[in-house]
């Protein structure tokens, strides 16, 4: 793979393709997403790493506009998203989603469900829709594209679904790819077929990809950039191979350590029972002004129980929101 850079050092005109800045989602008194802000720059992926009910999907559907914001604001190429969401922020940014079956109609042929997201975002002729339709299944290695365009969902196989989802997702040109665990309901031995495929489309197109996954360890080889969420907040960011490699949140070393390894399971399992009785791991919760990884923490701190920690520079290219990382007077180490 090719060598990754800090996206601080990335081009300017590369940067903030889709920013994100201080983000909530708020369902009555439970707050799935805390203040998360974030950007996808082109021709880069950024992994949303956390566990089940971290708030990831939620961030993602966000900032696709499948759900509004409770506050905070989305902007597109620098041009904030209206409430009202435009057929371009919907053209510009894609989906594609955990369940490839889910996502297609299993009424309609594969050739006709990429035919429509041609036709309604007017990207061809109607003359031309049948080449189009060929030539996107064969960009996703679905080959010959001309054979698979007469196919049900059902006539297909899992991966072969995924493949067929991301070839409609790609029909309208979109700048910016929002996989939400887009290889979790395929079999083992296609998975990274599938990553490597979206990592492709990434270099080629010059895409932004937010990739979410519970799997750190894919994030490694497949992302940028990790950020690490727990119940709705982000705990760590950076590089991902100094994230995973070294990382400095307790929480992000818990996940690496419970990383499965050469097959089997990591020594350090996370707990799972809180010191409080909080909600339950990795659950979101109420709004609260301490650290919310503070009731699960092999490391806390009395001052991570009464202060929110704030991000601190932990390297040039990564940051933690722990106070294992700041000095007595606040500074930074």
């Amino acid at each position: 793979m090719p060598s990754k850079v800090p996206i601080e050092q990335v081009p300017v005109r590369q940067h903030r393709i889709l920013a994100a800045g201080n983000l909530v989602k708020q369902y009555g008194s439970f707050r799935a997403v805390d203040d998360v802000s974030l950007s996808l720059a082109r021709g880069r992926t950024l992994a949303l790493v956390g566990e089940s009910g971290s708030g990831k999907s939620t961030i993602a559907k966000m900032l696709g506009y499948l759900e509004r914001p409770t506050a905070g604001t989305i902007a597109l190429n620098g041009t904030p998203v209206p409430r009202r969401v435009s057929r371009q922020h919907r053209q510009q940014v894609q989906m594609v989603f955990q369940d490839p079956f889910a996502s297609l109609n299993p009424a309609h042929t594969i050739g006709y469900t990429i035919a429509r997201s041609l036709l309604i975002h007017r990207r061809c002729a109607r003359a031309e829709i049948a080449d189009r339709t060929a030539s996107l299944l064969d960009q996703v290695n679905l080959t010959p594209g001309s054979d698979f365009r007469s196919k049900l969902p059902h006539q297909l196989s899992g991966g072969q679904r995924q493949r067929a989802a991301i070839a409609t997702a790609l029909a309208v040109g979109p700048e910016v790819l929002l996989a939400d665990e887009p290889v979790s309901m395929l079999d083992v031995s296609i998975r990274v077929e599938i990553l490597t495929l979206l990592q492709r489309l990434v270099a080629e197109q010059n895409l932004a990809m937010l990739y979410i996954t519970h799997d750190i360890a894919s994030a490694r080889y497949f992302a940028d950039d990790i950020v690490v969420l727990y119940k709705g907040r982000v705990v760590e960011r950076g590089d991902a191979a100094m994230i995973v490699e070294s990382p400095q949140h307790p929480y992000t070393q818990l996940l690496v350590a419970a990383a499965p390894k050469g097959g089997r399971q990591g020594q350090g399992a996370l707990p799972q029972t809180s010191r409080t009785g909080a909600a339950a791991p990795g659950t979101a919760a109420l709004q609260t002004p301490s650290c919310a990884f503070a009731d699960r923490c092999p490391k806390v701190l009395p001052r991570c129980t009464a202060e929110r920690p704030p991000e601190i520079a932990t390297s040039d290219s990564t940051l933690a929101a722990c106070w294992l990382h700041a000095r007595p007077e606040g500074e930074t180490v």
